[in-house]
This record gives structure tokens, sequence and C-alpha cells, in this order.
């Protein structure tokens, strides 16, 4: 694959506020190769810290971040998805962002409207932070595939092909892809490998996603203090 540098002054992400800031990566040392001995110790007066930290064995200490932030990041490698995304099959995780936050909001749009739909969820809201950080590094580019191998990779409902693709790369040492985004036309997103693919985000703004029983078809920018139409 043909690799690029990608400098993006903002790589804008959207998660839910389900999940808290895990504070321990905050304190923890900059030395992470003391890091499990140093939660193991914590976890002997908090027992529900095993569950809010993950799995921290998934992320080499060579590829750890610590200090303001630096949970907003490792819970994306900690905690994995069974079910994978596009470029994860569920045994390692991968940190996305987007070059836009027009583009983010409308990818996680995407992923919460199946998971409510999923779920015969009645009409509801959800809030959701908005995270802003920088990335400057070499990432696989996809747009430089053959079109057919590109189509595949990209395809809305299938995650065969990219996920075959991000095993690969990820053994091969990448740092992670870079792509057009699948929900958002023109938008550019990136799946990071590496948590020092990325720089430390820090919380921007509140969302909040109105679901009708159907679709989200507007959210509300605590920003703003205006809700906005999809």
């Amino acid at each position: 694959m043909v690799q690029r540098f990608v400098d993006w002054p903002q790589a804008w992400r959207v998660i839910s506020t389900r999940y808290p800031p895990i504070n321990l990566f905050e304190r923890l040392t900059p030395d992470p190769a003391v890091w499990e001995t140093l939660i193991a110790l914590e976890q002997l007066t908090n027992p529900r810290l095993r569950d809010e930290i993950g799995d921290i064995a998934l992320v080499p200490p060579a590829e750890r971040v610590t200090g303001p932030g630096a949970s907003y990041v490792m819970a994306s490698f900690t905690h994995l998805n069974p079910k994978g995304s596009r470029f994860s099959d569920g045994n390692f995780g991968v940190y996305y962002a987007a070059a836009a936050l027009e583009t983010a909001i409308a990818e996680t749009v995407f992923h919460f409207e199946g998971f409510a739909r999923d779920s015969a969820d009645p009409p509801r809201n959800e809030d959701f932070r908005v995270l802003v950080g920088t990335v400057a590094a070499e990432f696989e580019d996809v747009t430089g595939l053959p079109e057919a191998e590109r189509d595949a990779i990209l395809a809305p409902h299938s995650y065969a092909a990219s996920q075959a693709l991000a095993r690969k790369l990820r053994a091969a040492g990448a740092t992670g892809i870079t792509y057009p985004s699948v929900r958002h036309a023109g938008g550019q997103c990136l799946g990071a490998f590496r948590p020092r693919a990325v720089g430390i985000p820090r919380q921007e703004r509140h969302l909040q996603y109105r679901w009708n029983g159907t679709r989200v078809d507007r959210y509300f920018d605590y920003s703003r203090d205006e809700w906005i139409n999809l």
C-alpha cells in the first residue's frame, strides 16, 4: 500500500458519555513498564478498576501513553468491541478519528442508529462528548489501492475485506489506515493501530443525539445551544 503522512491539526472523535475517562491513566507514571504493578496495587482497594481500565496487556509498554486526556486514547485499545469494526476483527483496538467534526458526527450517528435499531429502542436521547486532538504520522492510504480492492474495503455494510487488510497491516507494524468516510461524502477518516500514533485529545464540546424510534433525526450542540437537523 501507499503510505501518506497525515498532518491534521484537528482530529475529531465523538464518543458516548456512557464511557467516562479512566482517571488512573491520567495519574500513572510516565514509565509504562511498571503500569501492571501499579494497577494491581490500585485494584486491591478498588476492585471495579479492572472493568474501568480493561485489558492493559493488549498495549505493549512502548506504545502506551499517559497524562491529561490519555484515557481517551488508551480506552480504544484496552476495551475491545467483540463485534469488531471496519478495521478491527475484535481482537485488537483501533482509535478512529475524522478530519472534520461533521464527518465524525455522521460516522457515529450511523453506528448509534444501528445499535438503537437492533435494541428496538423507543424514542430517546443520548449524550456524546466531542474530542479533538492532533495527528502527525505516516498512515497506509486506502485510496492508493486498485479500485476493486478499495471498493471492497470501503463496502458500506461488510467489514470482511477491511478487517483482513487491517490484520495484515497491523501485524506488519503499520501505524494505521487513512480512508475516505463511508458515511459522509468528501470526509476523511483514520484508524490508528497504536496509541502513540495520535496526539492526546481534549474534550471540545458535548452533543446530544435524538433517536426518534427509526433514525437519528437531529442533534443538540451544547456549545451552540441549538438543535441541528439531519
